[in-house]
């Protein structure tokens, strides 16, 4: 029998309970993965709740944590949506990372064609999601959409999931600069 929750802390160990489950959260803090937490149901969002909540969480969490909601939708079982994501004003960009890179993780261990956004805010700007592999979709003049295609060519698996510390230019040793994302919903 299916737990109602279950937690992932190793995603090549748990890789057949996330290829199964449809909702969940994927938890860094301190530059480091934490945790994928499944849920039964997705996360519901409201543009009230992103103004006023949101705001006033990004400017009280000062620690190094971010967090990403996705739904595996069931009319599009092979897209991911990116439903939400926290941080605070402490949040550094290796934990950001860190969390980003997991998402592929699971995009790769469900075998997903795409995900997909929405972006609320205007912090992240478009060349920053054309840097991390997203191009806009669906164009409009209120709402920015975003997909990332993989269509079975996913970005290289990070070093961290091999059991070794990433070494990159976008990671940065010991240090942790804040960056400022704030709560958002893709």
């Amino acid at each position: 029998m299916t737990r109602l929750f279950e937690t992932v802390t190793d995603l090549r160990a748990g890789a057949d309970v996330i290829a199964r489950r449809r909702f969940g959260m994927i938890e860094a803090a301190g530059g480091q993965f934490e945790r994928i937490r499944l849920r039964p149901l997705p996360k519901l969002v409201s543009l009230p709740e992103i103004l006023t909540l949101g705001r006033y969480l990004h400017s009280r969490l000062a620690v190094d944590r971010c967090r990403i909601f996705y739904d595996q939708p069931r009319c599009y079982p092979n897209y991911l949506a990116v439903k939400y994501i926290i941080s605070g004003r402490g949040t550094s960009f290796r934990t950001i990372r860190r969390t980003v890179e997991a998402l592929d993780e699971v995009a790769r261990i469900k075998k997903t064609d795409a995900l997909l956004c929405e972006l609320v805010t205007w912090r992240i700007s478009r060349e920053m999601m054309t840097r991390w592999g997203w191009e806009p979709h669906c164009n409009s003049r209120w709402r920015r959409h975003y997909i990332k295609r993989f269509y079975g060519s996913y970005p290289p698996r990070p070093q961290w999931l091999s059991g070794q510390e990433m070494i990159s230019s976008d990671c940065l040793s010991g240090e942790r600069e804040p960056v400022d994302v704030g709560v958002e919903v893709f």
